[in-house]
């Protein structure tokens, strides 16, 4: 089932919120999202095996696959990108990435070299060609990986922030915005305090973030933040919260 958060009839930003299986309480939640945009199309953390086969039959109804420009991975977590060689033999989309992941990826292939195919994204992040729109990647580093990038759609107005804002919830509550933040925090705070590296950098994304308009914000796990206000919420929130190596102590180090 995909959610439309935006269409203004020449731009589509949709949402896939139950490819997961609902009965795999061994597997996390996973959001895939489909931009598309004049003919043209690009998947954001298309995900692994497990929502290959879900995500290639849904999108056929608003964009043929075949015609898929662009693969966006925010980071090179199997839950990112693991389908990778699926959507490499199958479209003739290539593949965007941060540059120190780019040399990882084969390990996700059969082995054949999709160099080519690659495109390593720089640290300082760059501007994405879509037919007529330019989207942002952004740098998000150690937020959680090394590596990390967030994209931002200037049209649509929404940031796709991976796993920053991530909750765990199943499909059936992620497909809802967030209504009540407080009562929303007890689904995220042991994600980020375990999976965001540090206050510090935290606090880098929220002054980065606050100089973009953003309606909303879209986490690759869980439910999404719609409106200012509630985005507003957000990143007041992850700016002050300690996590990571700030919850570190040597007694956390120690031989078993």
């Amino acid at each position: 089932m995909a959610v439309e958060l935006y269409n203004d009839g020449k731009h589509v930003c949709l949402a896939f919120y139950d490819l997961v299986d609902e009965d795999a309480d061994h597997a996390v939640q996973c959001n895939q999202f489909l931009i598309a945009n004049n003919g043209h199309g690009a998947l954001i953390d298309p995900g692994g095996n497990m929502t290959y086969s879900g995500l290639i039959m849904a999108m056929q109804r608003y964009f043929p696959s075949k015609d898929l420009d662009l693969i966006l991975a925010s980071h090179a977590d199997p839950d990112i990108i693991a389908s990778m060689n699926k959507w490499m033999v199958s479209t003739s989309c290539k593949v965007m990435i941060s540059s120190i992941w780019a040399r990882f990826l084969p390990h996700f292939t059969s082995g054949r070299d999709y160099t080519s195919r690659i495109i390593p994204i720089p640290d300082a992040g760059m501007h994405i060609a879509l037919g007529d729109c330019r989207l942002i990647a952004l740098p998000a580093h150690f937020l959680h990986s090394e590596g990390n990038f967030q994209f931002y759609d200037p049209v649509s107005k929404i940031l796709f922030s991976g796993d920053m804002g991530a909750s765990m919830l199943d499909h059936r509550e992620a497909l809802h915005a967030v209504s009540d933040f407080d009562a929303h925090v007890p689904h995220m705070v042991g994600f980020h305090r375990r999976y965001m590296v540090a206050n510090k950098v935290c606090r880098y994304w929220a002054n980065m973030v606050r100089t973009l308009e953003i309606d909303m914000i879209v986490p690759q796990h869980g439910a999404r933040f719609e409106g200012p206000a509630m985005v507003k919420r957000f990143v007041d929130w992850i700016e002050d919260l300690p996590c990571g190596t700030d919850l570190m102590t040597q007694a956390s180090y120690r031989v078993p």
